[in-house]
Parts: C-alpha cells; structure tokens; sequence
C-alpha cells in the first residue's frame, strides 16, 4: 500500500495545469515513465482511467515513484472503487457521472473528486449537495462552448473540467470560460508514442498542452 499522501484541496485539482491527461496504462512499466514524461512537461495533474486490469497499480506505481505527479483515478463508478483507488495512492476522483451512492462514497472518501454532469439539473442538483467543482462529460457531443458558456450567467459558483472529445483545436476555447479551470484529454498520449516508449515525445507535447491557457 502507499504511503498515505496529503490531500489536494478540491479547486487546486482544477487549476494545477491547464490539461489533465486522461490516462489509460496497458503495461505498469509504463506508468511511471509514461508520467514522468507528463510532470516534466507540466502537467502534474494525471487522472489513470480504471479501464485496464492494471490501473490500480499504475497510480500506486505513480503515487510511490514521481514525486512530482499529482495522481488521481478515473471512471470511478463504484463505491469499492473509491475505496480501492485512495487505497492505491489516488489523490482525486474523477467519474463519468454520478448517483447519491457513489456521491456519498465520494465525499467519505477524503479526497477531492469530480463527479462528471452533462445537464443543468446535474449541475443543481451537486450545488445542493455543496459540490461545485465538476467533470463536463462528454464535453463535445453535450454542448460544448457553448453549453457551457450559457451555465456561467445562472450558475457561475460552478466550475468544471470538461473532457471528452476535446484537441488542441478546442481546447483554448474552453479554457477561455470563466467556469472552466481546466480541460481533460489524451492528445499528448499517441498510441504510437506510447508503443515506441517515445516519452520524449509525450513530454513535449505535455509542454505544448501546458502552454494552452489563454494569456489574461
């Protein structure tokens, strides 16, 4: 088990860089390179998806082995992942979606986290409960820009990380909302990198991601 780590105030979690990576680790070897490569190109906010047999021990081989990365757990769904994923060494919690159960787990747990919404009674429904620091999810097919932009006049006390779908391109965009503190995405992790071990490669696309944030 890892040793026990500092929690992470919730809004620090947005606004730590302007990316999070979406990670998904197919081999533990490469989690810790694979993120190293990430916080020297400054992103130190790296969310592992639960998608992989091996994902648990890709955050604690990152919670233990990079110093530098902050590592958080995503596709949370289940109350026993909560618990596995901050035994693992996760410092956030990200999911796709949300329900009371797996909000209170949440919550218990001790960790920030980013329940994921793509309506506006999602949105109010997680004010109500005192959470107001979200995952926009899928950010692309359920608005966009422009979905979120309209959410800033009535509810700006919420702030989100919208990931799904979102480049390059788009993300500048996003990041220019005032209820944006940042976006998610796998851009700066090619398959071909990743299966070449080209972590030079990922650290200087990290870098370009890090330099994403509008100026002012």
């Amino acid at each position: 088990m890892s040793s026990p780590l500092p929690s992470v105030p919730a809004a620090s979690v947005l606004d730590l860089a302007p990316v999070v990576p979406v990670v998904v680790v197919n081999e533990v070897a490469d989690a810790v390179p694979l993120a190293t490569a990430l916080v020297a190109g400054g992103l130190p906010a790296i969310e592992v998806t639960l998608r992989t047999a091996c994902a648990l021990d890709a955050i604690r081989a990152i919670a233990d082995g990079v110093p530098g990365a902050v590592v958080g757990a995503g596709t949370v769904i289940t109350p026993t992942q909560v618990t596995k994923c901050v035994a693992a060494g996760a410092r956030f919690l990200v999911s796709p979606g949300w329900t009371d159960v797996l909000l209170d787990a949440m919550k218990a747990s001790g960790v920030p986290f980013l329940p994921g919404v793509s309506t506006t009674s999602e949105v109010v429904a997680l004010l109500e409960r005192g959470v107001r620091e979200m995952k926009f999810f899928p950010a692309q097919a359920a608005g966009g820009t422009a979905y979120l932009r309209s959410l800033a006049g009535p509810l700006p006390q919420a702030r989100f990380c919208p990931t799904g779908g979102i480049g390059p391109t788009y993300a500048p965009d996003y990041l220019a909302l005032p209820n944006v503190g940042c976006v998610g995405g796998t851009w700066m992790l090619p398959e071909d990198a990743i299966a070449a071990k080209d972590w030079g490669r990922v650290e200087s696309l990290a870098r370009e991601a890090a330099a994403l944030r509008p100026c002012g």
